[in-house]
């Protein structure tokens, strides 16, 4: 009996464990973070930080852009979505305090979604950020290409050395 038990608890890890590592899949843009921001709240700010000044919603949460997109259209969806929800609107975006209302557009996803876009940039966060202020999604290599927080013109912001500085770059160094 004790090995019918065994295989049953072993049965139901594997199953848990294949449902949270799966993500979604096709054109989904489904977010399963339960810490996700909410879509209403599309105010793209500037906020001073270790890496410099960079841009945020407007409730301070990080926001990133990925590397492999090459436009205003996101190439992250399914699995990749779900751990860089993107930042999503219903609404106008609204510039916060440093930020260029000129460089905020909107983008529609494959799921009809509108995902907001920062001079050209698709905008994301990072699940991994559980509060304002996280940057753990900085320099990730992650579904394909490098993740970056962004400077108030629109730039990647890329960590150098150990000093904890930062530099901007426009270009996407072969990404």
């Amino acid at each position: 009996m004790s090995g019918v038990r065994l295989f049953s608890l072993a049965a139901v890890a594997t199953a848990a464990l294949a449902a949270a590592g799966c993500g979604g899949g096709g054109g989904s843009s489904k977010n399963a973070s339960p810490s996700k921001p909410a879509a209403s709240n599309s105010t793209v700010s500037v906020k001073s930080t270790s890496l410099g000044s960079i841009l945020v919603d407007g409730s301070g949460r990080t926001l990133y852009l990925f590397g492999k997109d090459t436009g205003p259209k996101s190439t992250c969806s399914g699995a990749c979505s779900a751990n860089w929800p993107p930042f999503t609107t219903r609404a106008k975006p609204q510039a916060g305090s440093g930020a260029s209302s000129s460089a905020i557009k909107t983008t529609t996803r494959t799921d009809g979604k509108l995902q907001v876009i920062y001079n050209g940039h698709p905008l994301y966060y990072f699940s991994g950020d559980q509060s304002a202020g996280q940057m753990n999604g900085e320099g990730v290599n992650a579904f394909g290409a490098k993740w970056f927080v962004l400077s108030p013109a629109g730039d990647k912001v890329v960590k150098t050395g150990s000093s904890g500085g930062s530099s901007s770059s426009r270009g996407y160094g072969g990404y």
